[in-house]
């Protein structure tokens, strides 16, 4: 099994035209048809994705082993959809879906401080399609997402190409460190800065906290960068309820300046409680835990 995530998605450039042909010239639910058969493909040619996403549900959800098996099936399929809607959405069709925002009010509040503010989220739900929450905010907010430049792929090449051109604006992270600059400027600026916290690469700094029942490694830069500015900092999740309704959760953290551990355990905590409500959307399919020896 891979012990630890490698920072690339799985995939095809003629994978993605196919979805995005069907988009546009069938409809959404065509889509959504055809993926049934590409989730059942990575159930069985995917073996290291399938083996950790069924420890999630199966030791850390302690759902049966036939469940855990098929609930696999599911996982693939739902994360397929949030792929699909966001080309969807970002291809002029955002009038096909619905969306509830809960808690925005705390993010225009943090912009009412002219101060900037953190929103740390996961490889859960659907945060991509966050931009399209954010224009409901009362103030012109600009986003920016700190990455690292390992997803510049063929595939994101190809998607950038066919969708709408995204308001994001990207701050990569680098080893010298200069991206602190651009996080000073950009807050300084009011603007907002996006962060997940959830992937942890090996060889870097790591804190670990319990998730679940079992400790885990999370990237320490986040949670570090987070706790010693002095703005506030968000936990903000983008929630898929049905085929066409988003839910946006946006919940304060309360930690403590330079507190980076307590920041940590209350992120786990926010991740847990998405977890509870909509356990198919954790999409971190490398052994997240790190315990080979039990799967």
């Amino acid at each position: 099994m891979t012990t630890e995530w490698k920072g690339k998605s799985r995939g095809t450039v003629l994978g993605y035209k196919i979805f995005v042909f069907f988009i546009k010239k069938v409809g959404l639910n065509s889509a959504y048809f055809i993926l049934y058969f590409v989730s059942l493909y990575f159930c069985f040619f995917s073996l290291s994705s399938s083996r950790s996403i069924y420890y999630y549900f199966n030791k850390r959800l302690k759902y049966s082993k036939l469940k855990s098996i098929f609930k696999i099936l599911q996982s693939y399929y739902v994360f397929g959809q949030t792929i699909i809607d966001k080309v969807a959405i970002s291809s002029g069709l955002r009038n096909k879906f619905t969306y509830h925002f809960d808690g925005i009010e705390l993010i225009n509040e943090t912009l009412k401080q002219r101060k900037g503010g953190i929103l740390i989220s996961a490889h859960l739900g659907n945060f991509e399609i966050a931009e399209h929450f954010f224009g409901e905010l009362e103030e012109n907010a600009a986003i920016n997402l700190l990455t690292t430049d390992i997803e510049h792929t063929a595939i994101k090449n190809y998607l950038d190409s066919v969708v709408e051109k995204s308001n994001i604006k990207f701050i990569f992270i680098k080893e010298d460190f200069s991206h602190i600059f651009h996080i000073n400027a950009a807050l300084a600026r009011n603007e907002i800065i996006c962060i997940t916290g959830d992937r942890y690469f090996k060889g870097s700094k790591f804190l670990t906290q319990d998730l679940l029942g079992q400790e885990a490694r999370f990237p320490a830069g986040p949670f570090l960068l987070a706790s010693r500015l002095k703005v506030p900092v968000l936990f903000v999740y983008v929630m898929k309820e049905t085929n066409t309704h988003y839910h946006l959760y946006a919940r304060k953290a309360k930690a403590k300046h330079r507190d980076a551990k307590e920041l940590l355990k209350e992120y786990t905590q926010s991740v847990k409680w998405m977890l509870d409500k909509y356990p198919l959307q954790w999409f971190n399919y490398f052994d997240f835990w790190n315990i080979k020896k039990d799967t």
